[in-house]
């Protein structure tokens, strides 16, 4: 009986280190929590109503992630945006992206090409956010736009490499949402990313890999150069002399 309860014990344990986790690691993709922002786990502790074990657990996690910047003796925070670090993590980004699309192609079944079709359908659907406070359609906008690109790679046959373009796709996600928010900046230099998306589509439905790969690269390139803009005008803003 003791061996029993323990076990639950310890299963809820855990299930409240997961939600925690998932809570979080939410709220600093799509925005809530802004990086740098300082992460205490009291405070976490009242907003999530979990202990505080499956809080620190949680932040220990996302620490090894690297969405979370933890120190000794000063606590947590959000992670910096960094130019630098996203310039190299999109270079990264299109390596990945380009040889899951490659595989993707050649292994493709009809069903893989009936869920890039669905998932650009309702991308194409998706409000863009009103305002940097419209995290709503935000969240949204970011849900189909990563359905549509998973559905892209889904077919290369690789569980590794899949897990490798998450991580990735994940962390530019959180790059990516400046722009989304700030969409409505001359810096954010808005495209016309539905026909982007649609002519990647067609090349890929098309199964032509080197001109897929090449819009692909051009799509995710555009993106990476808007981003920086945005966040190089936010340094020169805070260096600025008051």
């Amino acid at each position: 009986m003791k061996a029993g309860v323990e076990a639950e014990a310890v299963a809820e344990s855990r299930s409240q280190a997961e939600r925690a986790y998932l809570r979080l690691r939410g709220e600093i993709l799509h925005g809530d929590l802004m990086p740098g922002e300082r992460l205490r786990a009291n405070d976490l502790q009242d907003r999530y109503s979990l202990g505080l074990t499956p809080i620190r657990e949680a932040l220990m996690r996302l620490s090894s992630e690297g969405f979370v910047a933890a120190a000794t003796h000063r606590g947590s925070r959000v992670s910096e945006l960094s130019p630098h670090e996203f310039a190299d993590l999109m270079a990264t980004r299109r390596e990945i992206e380009r040889l899951c699309l490659v595989k993707a192609i050649a292994l493709g079944d009809a069903a893989w090409e009936a869920e890039i079709v669905a998932a650009m359908h309702m991308l194409s659907r998706a409000p863009l956010p009103a305002s940097p406070e419209d995290r709503e359609a935000a969240a949204f906008w970011e849900a189909q736009h990563r359905r549509f690109h998973l559905a892209l790679v889904g077919a290369c046959g690789s569980d590794w490499l899949l897990r490798f373009w998450s991580v990735l796709a994940d962390h530019s996600e959180r790059y990516r949402k400046l722009r989304l928010l700030r969409r409505h900046e001359a810096g954010a230099e808005v495209r016309d990313v539905n026909s982007e998306h649609v002519a990647i589509m067609d090349s890929v439905l098309a199964r032509d890999a080197d001109k897929a790969c090449s819009l692909m690269d051009a799509h995710l390139a555009a993106t990476e150069t808007s981003v920086l803009r945005l966040l190089r005008e936010g340094t020169e803003r805070k260096e600025e002399p008051r």
